[in-house]
Protein backbone atom coordinates (compact mmCIF):
# COMPACT_ATOMS: atom_id res chain seq x y z
CA UNK A 1 0.00 0.00 0.00
CA UNK A 2 1.34 3.53 -0.89
CA UNK A 3 0.09 6.73 -0.12
CA UNK A 4 0.38 9.75 2.41
CA UNK A 5 3.60 8.61 3.87
CA UNK A 6 2.85 10.42 7.35
CA UNK A 7 0.11 7.51 7.96
CA UNK A 8 1.44 4.15 9.49
CA UNK A 9 0.78 1.09 6.89
CA UNK A 10 1.56 -1.79 8.60
CA UNK A 11 -0.31 -2.58 11.72
CA UNK A 12 2.09 -3.13 14.24
CA UNK A 13 3.31 0.04 13.43
CA UNK A 14 -0.57 1.81 13.67
CA UNK A 15 -0.54 -0.55 17.29
CA UNK A 16 2.86 0.85 18.53
CA UNK A 17 1.70 4.13 17.65
CA UNK A 18 -1.83 4.09 19.80
CA UNK A 19 0.13 2.11 22.62
CA UNK A 20 2.57 4.82 22.90
CA UNK A 21 -0.10 7.65 22.23
CA UNK A 22 -1.96 6.12 25.45
CA UNK A 23 1.30 6.32 27.63
CA UNK A 24 1.21 9.84 26.70
CA UNK A 25 -2.01 10.72 27.57
CA UNK A 26 -2.46 8.24 30.89
CA UNK A 27 0.58 9.00 32.73
CA UNK A 28 2.72 5.93 31.47
CA UNK A 29 0.30 3.40 32.00
CA UNK A 30 0.00 0.74 29.92
CA UNK A 31 -3.19 -0.24 27.46
CA UNK A 32 -4.36 -3.78 28.74
CA UNK A 33 -6.95 -4.19 25.83
CA UNK A 34 -5.91 -3.60 21.93
CA UNK A 35 -8.84 -4.07 19.02
CA UNK A 36 -9.00 -2.88 15.16
CA UNK A 37 -11.81 -2.72 12.41
CA UNK A 38 -11.02 -2.75 9.13
CA UNK A 39 -12.32 0.19 6.42
CA UNK A 40 -13.68 -1.48 3.61
CA UNK A 41 -13.64 -0.56 0.03
CA UNK A 42 -17.48 -1.63 -2.03
CA UNK A 43 -16.65 -3.55 -5.31
CA UNK A 44 -19.41 -3.03 -6.71
CA UNK A 45 -23.78 -2.24 -5.68
CA UNK A 46 -23.38 1.23 -4.57
CA UNK A 47 -26.49 3.20 -3.14
CA UNK A 48 -28.38 -0.33 -3.01
CA UNK A 49 -27.94 -1.10 0.55
CA UNK A 50 -30.72 1.33 2.10
CA UNK A 51 -32.73 -0.25 -1.03
CA UNK A 52 -32.84 -3.85 0.05
CA UNK A 53 -30.45 -4.32 -2.52
CA UNK A 54 -27.27 -6.48 -2.83
CA UNK A 55 -23.61 -5.22 -2.18
CA UNK A 56 -19.92 -6.38 -2.85
CA UNK A 57 -17.21 -4.88 -0.56
CA UNK A 58 -14.34 -6.20 0.80
CA UNK A 59 -12.28 -5.19 4.20
CA UNK A 60 -9.19 -3.27 3.41
CA UNK A 61 -5.98 -3.69 5.55
CA UNK A 62 -6.54 -0.05 6.53
CA UNK A 63 -7.80 -0.48 10.49
CA UNK A 64 -9.46 1.73 13.21
CA UNK A 65 -7.16 0.47 16.16
CA UNK A 66 -8.49 1.42 19.72
CA UNK A 67 -6.30 0.92 23.01
CA UNK A 68 -7.22 1.23 26.39
CA UNK A 69 -7.66 0.02 30.11
CA UNK A 70 -10.74 -0.64 32.64
CA UNK A 71 -11.02 1.91 35.43
CA UNK A 72 -12.25 1.61 38.44
CA UNK A 73 -14.83 4.68 38.34
CA UNK A 74 -17.98 4.86 35.70
CA UNK A 75 -15.89 8.30 33.95
CA UNK A 76 -14.88 7.47 30.60
CA UNK A 77 -12.25 9.38 28.70
CA UNK A 78 -11.06 8.72 25.19
CA UNK A 79 -8.17 10.22 22.94
CA UNK A 80 -8.25 10.30 19.27
CA UNK A 81 -5.02 10.63 17.37
CA UNK A 82 -6.75 11.74 13.98
CA UNK A 83 -5.18 15.22 12.92
CA UNK A 84 -8.33 16.17 10.68
CA UNK A 85 -11.01 15.31 13.60
CA UNK A 86 -12.53 18.32 14.76
CA UNK A 87 -11.48 19.46 18.24
CA UNK A 88 -11.03 19.20 21.04
CA UNK A 89 -9.51 15.42 20.50
CA UNK A 90 -10.10 14.36 24.16
CA UNK A 91 -13.81 13.95 25.67
CA UNK A 92 -14.96 12.74 28.94
CA UNK A 93 -18.48 11.95 30.01
CA UNK A 94 -20.04 9.01 32.72
CA UNK A 95 -21.31 5.74 31.51
CA UNK A 96 -24.34 5.85 30.19
CA UNK A 97 -27.84 5.44 32.57
CA UNK A 98 -31.25 4.27 31.71
CA UNK A 99 -32.34 8.02 33.56
CA UNK A 100 -29.09 9.24 32.18
CA UNK A 101 -28.33 8.54 28.30
CA UNK A 102 -25.81 9.80 26.33
CA UNK A 103 -26.58 12.54 24.02
CA UNK A 104 -24.67 13.49 20.72
CA UNK A 105 -22.78 17.37 20.81
CA UNK A 106 -19.61 18.01 20.13
CA UNK A 107 -17.19 16.80 19.39
CA UNK A 108 -18.47 15.43 15.63
CA UNK A 109 -15.76 12.64 15.43
CA UNK A 110 -17.12 11.80 19.66
CA UNK A 111 -20.51 10.69 18.27
CA UNK A 112 -19.95 7.73 16.21
CA UNK A 113 -17.86 6.31 19.73
CA UNK A 114 -21.04 7.71 21.90
CA UNK A 115 -23.54 6.42 19.83
CA UNK A 116 -21.62 2.65 20.09
CA UNK A 117 -21.28 3.24 23.78
CA UNK A 118 -25.41 4.22 24.05
CA UNK A 119 -26.48 0.85 21.85
CA UNK A 120 -24.19 -1.31 23.19
CA UNK A 121 -26.50 -4.26 24.10
CA UNK A 122 -24.67 -5.45 27.32
CA UNK A 123 -24.04 -2.55 28.80
CA UNK A 124 -21.14 -1.16 30.33
CA UNK A 125 -20.26 -1.70 34.08
CA UNK A 126 -17.15 0.13 34.53
CA UNK A 127 -15.67 2.69 32.93
CA UNK A 128 -12.28 2.75 30.68
CA UNK A 129 -10.14 5.20 29.15
CA UNK A 130 -8.72 4.66 25.40
CA UNK A 131 -6.79 6.45 22.41
CA UNK A 132 -8.03 5.92 19.09
CA UNK A 133 -5.74 5.68 16.17
CA UNK A 134 -6.57 4.66 12.29
CA UNK A 135 -4.96 5.18 8.75
CA UNK A 136 -8.63 4.62 6.99
CA UNK A 137 -8.54 7.69 5.37
CA UNK A 138 -11.42 10.48 6.63
CA UNK A 139 -13.92 11.62 4.02
CA UNK A 140 -12.66 9.38 1.34
CA UNK A 141 -15.52 7.24 0.60
CA UNK A 142 -13.77 4.17 2.71
CA UNK A 143 -15.64 3.73 5.67
CA UNK A 144 -13.91 5.13 8.34
CA UNK A 145 -16.95 6.02 10.29
CA UNK A 146 -17.90 1.80 10.39
CA UNK A 147 -14.47 1.07 11.08
CA UNK A 148 -14.25 3.36 14.41
CA UNK A 149 -17.91 2.26 15.24
CA UNK A 150 -16.89 -1.37 14.78
CA UNK A 151 -13.81 -1.06 16.55
CA UNK A 152 -15.38 0.41 19.66
CA UNK A 153 -17.96 -1.93 19.75
CA UNK A 154 -15.07 -4.70 19.47
CA UNK A 155 -13.34 -2.65 22.20
CA UNK A 156 -16.57 -2.77 24.59
CA UNK A 157 -17.26 -6.49 24.02
CA UNK A 158 -13.73 -6.63 25.93
CA UNK A 159 -15.12 -4.76 29.26
CA UNK A 160 -18.19 -6.33 29.27
CA UNK A 161 -19.12 -9.17 26.50
CA UNK A 162 -22.08 -9.16 24.89
CA UNK A 163 -23.80 -12.74 23.21
CA UNK A 164 -21.64 -12.45 20.42
CA UNK A 165 -23.89 -12.14 17.35
CA UNK A 166 -22.28 -10.60 14.86
CA UNK A 167 -25.49 -9.30 13.07
CA UNK A 168 -26.43 -7.52 16.12
CA UNK A 169 -23.31 -5.90 16.41
CA UNK A 170 -23.79 -4.45 12.60
CA UNK A 171 -27.05 -3.54 13.72
CA UNK A 172 -25.71 -1.44 16.94
CA UNK A 173 -23.10 0.09 15.02
CA UNK A 174 -25.41 1.25 12.52
CA UNK A 175 -28.18 2.08 15.08
CA UNK A 176 -25.49 4.27 16.26
CA UNK A 177 -24.70 6.21 13.25
CA UNK A 178 -28.29 6.87 12.53
CA UNK A 179 -29.09 8.35 15.92
CA UNK A 180 -25.53 9.83 17.21
CA UNK A 181 -23.96 10.98 13.70
CA UNK A 182 -27.39 11.77 11.99
CA UNK A 183 -26.04 9.85 8.90
CA UNK A 184 -29.26 7.29 7.28
CA UNK A 185 -26.59 4.96 6.21
CA UNK A 186 -27.16 1.39 4.87
CA UNK A 187 -26.08 -1.40 6.52
CA UNK A 188 -23.02 -2.05 4.09
CA UNK A 189 -20.27 -0.75 5.77
CA UNK A 190 -20.54 -2.29 9.26
CA UNK A 191 -21.23 -5.18 8.17
CA UNK A 192 -18.05 -5.88 6.40
CA UNK A 193 -16.38 -4.18 8.85
CA UNK A 194 -17.66 -6.64 11.43
CA UNK A 195 -17.39 -9.82 8.96
CA UNK A 196 -14.87 -9.62 6.40
CA UNK A 197 -12.51 -12.51 5.55
CA UNK A 198 -8.53 -12.11 4.46
CA UNK A 199 -8.66 -12.92 0.52
CA UNK A 200 -12.73 -12.56 0.01
CA UNK A 201 -15.32 -10.14 -1.03
CA UNK A 202 -18.54 -10.44 0.62
CA UNK A 203 -21.95 -10.73 -1.65
CA UNK A 204 -24.25 -8.61 1.19
CA UNK A 205 -28.43 -9.00 0.43
CA UNK A 206 -29.24 -6.05 2.67
CA UNK A 207 -32.92 -7.59 2.96
CA UNK A 208 -32.20 -10.84 4.27
CA UNK A 209 -28.81 -9.89 6.07
CA UNK A 210 -27.65 -13.13 4.82
CA UNK A 211 -23.84 -12.75 3.45
CA UNK A 212 -21.36 -15.08 0.85
CA UNK A 213 -18.35 -15.35 0.82
CA UNK A 214 -17.06 -14.75 -2.48
CA UNK A 215 -13.14 -15.80 -3.14
CA UNK A 216 -10.83 -12.87 -4.68
CA UNK A 217 -7.29 -14.66 -3.88
CA UNK A 218 -6.09 -14.74 -7.52
CA UNK A 219 -2.51 -13.68 -6.97
CA UNK A 220 -2.32 -11.90 -10.06
CA UNK A 221 -4.64 -9.69 -9.55
CA UNK A 222 -5.37 -6.39 -7.13
CA UNK A 223 -7.75 -3.78 -6.63
CA UNK A 224 -6.08 -0.29 -7.10
CA UNK A 225 -7.75 2.67 -4.68
CA UNK A 226 -6.72 5.89 -5.78
CA UNK A 227 -8.08 8.75 -3.74
CA UNK A 228 -8.75 11.54 -5.89
CA UNK A 229 -8.33 13.79 -2.57
CA UNK A 230 -11.43 15.71 -3.17
CA UNK A 231 -13.49 15.55 0.52
CA UNK A 232 -16.85 15.06 1.06
CA UNK A 233 -19.52 15.38 3.73
CA UNK A 234 -22.89 13.76 3.16
CA UNK A 235 -24.09 15.41 6.04
CA UNK A 236 -25.53 18.12 3.11
CA UNK A 237 -28.88 17.07 2.11
CA UNK A 238 -27.54 14.67 -1.34
CA UNK A 239 -27.44 11.74 0.93
CA UNK A 240 -31.23 12.17 2.54
CA UNK A 241 -32.42 13.18 -0.67
CA UNK A 242 -31.91 10.53 -2.71
CA UNK A 243 -32.63 8.16 -0.18
CA UNK A 244 -36.25 9.84 -0.39
CA UNK A 245 -36.41 9.90 -3.83
CA UNK A 246 -35.99 6.29 -3.98
CA UNK A 247 -38.79 5.57 -1.58
CA UNK A 248 -41.30 7.71 -3.73
CA UNK A 249 -40.18 5.77 -6.52
CA UNK A 250 -41.00 2.20 -4.58
CA UNK A 251 -44.04 3.68 -3.45
CA UNK A 252 -45.28 4.67 -7.15
CA UNK A 253 -44.24 1.03 -8.19
CA UNK A 254 -46.21 -0.77 -5.10
CA UNK A 255 -43.30 -2.39 -3.99
CA UNK A 256 -41.87 -2.26 -0.03
CA UNK A 257 -38.57 -1.11 -1.59
CA UNK A 258 -36.64 -1.13 -4.90
CA UNK A 259 -35.39 -4.35 -4.65
CA UNK A 260 -38.62 -5.50 -5.27
CA UNK A 261 -38.67 -3.74 -8.83
CA UNK A 262 -37.70 -5.12 -12.16
CA UNK A 263 -36.88 -2.44 -14.93
CA UNK A 264 -39.86 -3.31 -16.96
CA UNK A 265 -41.85 -2.48 -13.77
CA UNK A 266 -40.14 0.63 -13.89
CA UNK A 267 -40.62 1.23 -17.38
CA UNK A 268 -44.38 1.02 -17.04
CA UNK A 269 -44.69 3.45 -14.79
CA UNK A 270 -42.48 5.87 -16.36
CA UNK A 271 -44.91 8.41 -17.46
CA UNK A 272 -46.07 8.71 -13.93
CA UNK A 273 -42.83 9.96 -12.21
CA UNK A 274 -40.96 12.63 -11.90
CA UNK A 275 -38.24 12.83 -14.52
CA UNK A 276 -35.09 12.61 -11.17
CA UNK A 277 -37.01 10.17 -9.13
CA UNK A 278 -37.03 7.65 -12.30
CA UNK A 279 -33.62 7.90 -13.24
CA UNK A 280 -32.93 7.04 -9.02
CA UNK A 281 -34.88 3.94 -9.71
CA UNK A 282 -33.42 3.13 -12.79
CA UNK A 283 -29.69 3.06 -11.31
CA UNK A 284 -30.62 1.08 -8.25
CA UNK A 285 -32.71 -1.43 -10.12
CA UNK A 286 -29.80 -1.81 -12.60
CA UNK A 287 -26.99 -1.83 -10.13
CA UNK A 288 -28.60 -4.53 -7.89
CA UNK A 289 -28.83 -6.77 -11.10
CA UNK A 290 -25.56 -5.66 -11.90
CA UNK A 291 -23.67 -6.67 -8.54
CA UNK A 292 -25.39 -10.16 -8.45
CA UNK A 293 -23.83 -10.61 -11.83
CA UNK A 294 -20.38 -9.39 -10.88
CA UNK A 295 -20.77 -11.53 -8.02
CA UNK A 296 -21.32 -14.37 -10.35
CA UNK A 297 -18.06 -13.08 -12.72
CA UNK A 298 -15.95 -13.39 -10.23
CA UNK A 299 -16.56 -16.61 -8.72
CA UNK A 300 -15.75 -17.63 -12.26
CA UNK A 301 -12.59 -15.73 -13.15
CA UNK A 302 -14.32 -13.62 -15.56
CA UNK A 303 -12.49 -10.67 -14.89
CA UNK A 304 -13.44 -9.04 -18.07
CA UNK A 305 -16.99 -9.19 -17.26
CA UNK A 306 -16.18 -8.13 -13.53
CA UNK A 307 -14.65 -5.26 -15.13
CA UNK A 308 -17.67 -4.52 -17.62
CA UNK A 309 -19.89 -4.22 -15.26
CA UNK A 310 -17.84 -1.81 -12.73
CA UNK A 311 -17.67 0.64 -15.38
CA UNK A 312 -21.54 0.19 -16.44
CA UNK A 313 -21.68 0.75 -12.49
CA UNK A 314 -19.53 4.08 -12.52
CA UNK A 315 -21.64 5.40 -15.78
CA UNK A 316 -25.02 4.94 -14.08
CA UNK A 317 -23.89 6.63 -10.99
CA UNK A 318 -22.33 9.24 -12.76
CA UNK A 319 -25.69 9.64 -15.15
CA UNK A 320 -28.73 9.04 -13.18
CA UNK A 321 -27.72 9.10 -9.61
CA UNK A 322 -26.02 12.47 -10.12
CA UNK A 323 -23.52 11.42 -7.34
CA UNK A 324 -20.02 11.33 -8.97
CA UNK A 325 -17.86 14.63 -9.66
CA UNK A 326 -15.19 15.32 -12.51
CA UNK A 327 -12.30 14.75 -10.35
CA UNK A 328 -13.51 10.70 -9.97
CA UNK A 329 -14.86 10.67 -14.30
CA UNK A 330 -11.15 11.66 -14.89
CA UNK A 331 -9.64 9.00 -12.75
CA UNK A 332 -11.80 6.80 -14.28
CA UNK A 333 -10.93 7.38 -17.70
CA UNK A 334 -7.25 7.45 -16.75
CA UNK A 335 -7.08 4.03 -15.61
CA UNK A 336 -9.30 2.70 -18.37
CA UNK A 337 -6.56 3.51 -20.65
CA UNK A 338 -4.32 1.19 -19.54
CA UNK A 339 -3.62 -2.44 -20.69
CA UNK A 340 -4.50 -4.74 -17.79
CA UNK A 341 -7.21 -2.33 -16.08
CA UNK A 342 -10.19 -4.56 -16.37
CA UNK A 343 -12.64 -1.94 -15.03
CA UNK A 344 -12.83 1.12 -12.55
CA UNK A 345 -15.69 3.03 -10.65
CA UNK A 346 -16.15 5.68 -8.36
CA UNK A 347 -17.03 3.86 -4.86
CA UNK A 348 -19.04 5.03 -1.87
CA UNK A 349 -21.32 7.74 -1.12
CA UNK A 350 -19.97 10.16 -4.47
CA UNK A 351 -19.18 14.01 -4.39
CA UNK A 352 -15.45 13.04 -4.21
CA UNK A 353 -13.65 10.37 -2.48
CA UNK A 354 -12.04 7.04 -3.85
CA UNK A 355 -12.57 5.24 -7.33
CA UNK A 356 -12.13 1.25 -7.11
CA UNK A 357 -9.82 -0.63 -9.80
CA UNK A 358 -9.59 -4.45 -10.67
CA UNK A 359 -5.84 -4.37 -11.90
CA UNK A 360 -3.81 -7.25 -13.25
CA UNK A 361 -0.81 -6.93 -10.49
CA UNK A 362 1.84 -6.86 -13.46
CA UNK A 363 0.09 -3.41 -14.54
CA UNK A 364 -0.53 -1.65 -11.17
CA UNK A 365 2.17 0.59 -11.56
CA UNK A 366 1.39 1.81 -14.99
CA UNK A 367 -1.70 2.32 -13.97
CA UNK A 368 -0.30 4.22 -11.04
CA UNK A 369 1.86 6.52 -12.96
CA UNK A 370 -0.59 6.92 -15.80
CA UNK A 371 -2.86 8.80 -13.32
CA UNK A 372 0.08 10.53 -11.56
CA UNK A 373 0.89 11.99 -14.60
CA UNK A 374 -2.16 13.35 -16.39
CA UNK A 375 -4.90 13.39 -13.33
CA UNK A 376 -5.17 17.38 -12.51
CA UNK A 377 -5.56 17.32 -8.53
CA UNK A 378 -3.44 15.50 -6.56
CA UNK A 379 -4.18 11.58 -6.23
CA UNK A 380 -3.39 8.87 -3.63
CA UNK A 381 -2.69 5.18 -4.01
CA UNK A 382 -3.86 2.21 -2.01
CA UNK A 383 -2.69 -1.33 -3.57
CA UNK A 384 -5.13 -3.68 -1.32
CA UNK A 385 -5.90 -7.04 -1.13
CA UNK A 386 -9.45 -8.62 0.79
CA UNK A 387 -8.66 -8.52 4.66
CA UNK A 388 -10.22 -9.52 7.91
CA UNK A 389 -12.82 -7.55 9.66
CA UNK A 390 -12.73 -6.84 13.51
CA UNK A 391 -10.27 -8.78 15.56
CA UNK A 392 -8.70 -8.36 19.03
CA UNK A 393 -4.83 -7.65 18.64
CA UNK A 394 -2.19 -9.28 21.35
CA UNK A 395 -0.40 -6.60 23.09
Amino acid sequence: MSGDASVPTKLEELLANAKQSFREKFGGSEPEIAVSAPGRVNLIGEHTDYNDGFVLPMALPMVTIVVGSRTQDKQITIVTTALNADDPKHVEFSVPQQNKPLNPGSPRWANYVKGVIQHYSAGLNTGFKAVITSNVPLGGGLSSSASLEVAMYTFLQQITPDDGDLVAKALACQKAEHTFANMPCGIMDQFISVMGKQDHALLIDCRSLQANLVPLSDPNLVVLITNSNVRHTLTGSEYPTRRRQCEEAAKALGKASLREATAADLEAKKDQLDEVVYRRARHVIGEIARTVRAADALKEGNYQEFGKLMVESHNSLRDDYDVSCAELDELVELAMKVEGVYGSRMTGGGFGGCTVSLVEAGAVEKAIQQVKENYSGKASFYVTKPSDGASVLNL
